[in-house]
């Protein structure tokens, strides 16, 4: 009788030890889920670093020994949050001061106005007012695809920070960056950009948005090193 009862006892046993087994694992995996998506700046190694060419739009030192490349779409929120809270500290702080030098890249994802304002934006730039116009456009961000960056919106924006109309109007109606804009996006699809914004800091790709004392902290490390 023992004997039968020991029996039976085993393979119940070793049934209850697989089930706390599969529990433990369920909720140790649980616990450190990978970063992803615009909020949780998972941080990455990028495969095939950005290179910096003649063609990009530099803010800042060019001998500064911090660069910073974003990709962004003008109709992100996550990036019009990073504009607000994250970029005015870092020119304030870094770019001023000669510590970094930020660029600004397309990854326009969110749709065709996301695409005419990335456009505009390269217009604008001919007139040398790029960051004057690319500020503009994430402080009257609206809706996405909404109307807020139709074609008359962008040449309205244009004309508010006294570009010449007649040449901003030409270049945005002629489609005349509209390759520059895909090109970017393909660059940046390239080397693990996946969503907006995502931060290239000497190389190393920070996907999403992060706090901006993550930014200083790690800027500041970098300049430690120095």
């Amino acid at each position: 009788m023992e004997n039968s009862a020991n029996k039976f006892l085993i393979p119940v046993a070793i049934v209850f030890a697989g089930i706390v087994i599969a529990i433990a694992v369920f909720f140790s995996s649980g616990k450190n889920p990978s970063p992803s998506g615009d909020t949780n700046g998972g941080k990455t190694i990028a495969t095939a670093v950005p290179e910096i060419s003649s063609a990009d739009f530099v803010l800042g030192d060019a001998g500064a020994p911090v660069t910073i490349i974003e990709y962004s779409d003008y109709q992100c929120p996550f990036c019009s949050k990073f504009f607000k809270e994250t970029e005015s500290v870092l020119r304030e702080k870094y770019i001023k001061t000669g510590k970094v030098k930020f660029i600004s890249r397309d990854f326009a994802f969110l749709g065709d106005e996301s695409t005419w304002a990335a456009e505009a934006a390269h217009c604008a730039g001919e007139q040398g007012k790029f960051w004057q116009y690319h500020d503009y456009l994430f402080e009257n961000q609206g809706g996405e695809n909404s109307g807020a960056f139709g074609k008359d919106k962008l040449k309205s924006f244009a004309a508010a920070l006294g570009l010449d109309k007649d040449k901003f109007n030409s270049c945005l109606d002629s489609g005349k960056y509209e390759n520059v804009v895909k090109d970017e996006n393909k660059t940046g699809g390239g080397a693990g950009v996946s969503g907006t914004p995502a931060n290239f800091i000497n190389g190393k790709l920070y996907a999403g948005a992060m706090p901006t004392a993550n930014f200083t902290q790690i800027i500041d490390g970098l300049l430690n090193q120095k």
